[in-house]
């Protein structure tokens, strides 16, 4: 029985502490987190214009990875300008002047912590961040005794849980 309790103790220390450093990033991550919702409409963006020198004659998918403009589309050329909805590109020169809808500086940054890929500097805190969920995860269990209404009851909400998350997943 001591067993079982240094267990649960051990486990609501460490899912205190851990709970504590992990609400600031958590705090982060939520903020960034609504705001990508919106990222498909101009919630909190500005707009910034650009005249940009690039290589000569770029091809319109080359032209669209340089001004890292998404969906973007020629919709005519002229005399060696190519027009687009957010500017001009002149193929002769190689010089763009576009337009570019992008989010402030801060927040630009802290949606990037759910896009980082595993070669980026923010993998390490994304994978943190993931085991650490996870341990809030399994630690919960250890709360309450196994055989309390409380934890009864907390096994059916995570059930529903998992429903729901499974039933948003696959619609």
């Amino acid at each position: 029985m001591d067993k079982i309790k240094d267990t649960r103790s051990f486990m609501r220390i460490f899912h205190r502490y851990l709970g504590y450093l992990m609400a600031g990033i958590m705090a982060v991550y939520a903020i960034s987190g609504v705001i990508l919702v919106y990222r498909d409409t101009d919630f909190l963006k500005k707009e910034n214009h650009y005249e940009k020198v690039f290589e000569k004659n770029l091809t319109e998918k080359q032209l669209g990875e340089e001004t890292k403009i998404k969906n973007f589309e020629i919709t005519k050329t002229e005399n060696g300008i190519a027009y687009f909805k957010e500017g001009i590109y002149n193929s002769v020169t190689g010089k763009a002047d576009y337009t570019k809808k992008e989010l402030p500086f801060v927040w630009d940054k802290m949606t990037k912590l759910h896009k980082a890929k595993s070669e980026q500097a923010l993998s390490p805190l994304n994978t943190f961040f993931g085991v650490c969920l996870f341990f809030f995860v399994l630690s919960s269990f250890w709360m309450f005794p196994p055989k309390s209404k409380v934890f009864k009851r907390g096994m059916v909400f995570t059930a529903i849980g998992i429903a729901i998350a499974l039933l948003l997943t696959f619609l």
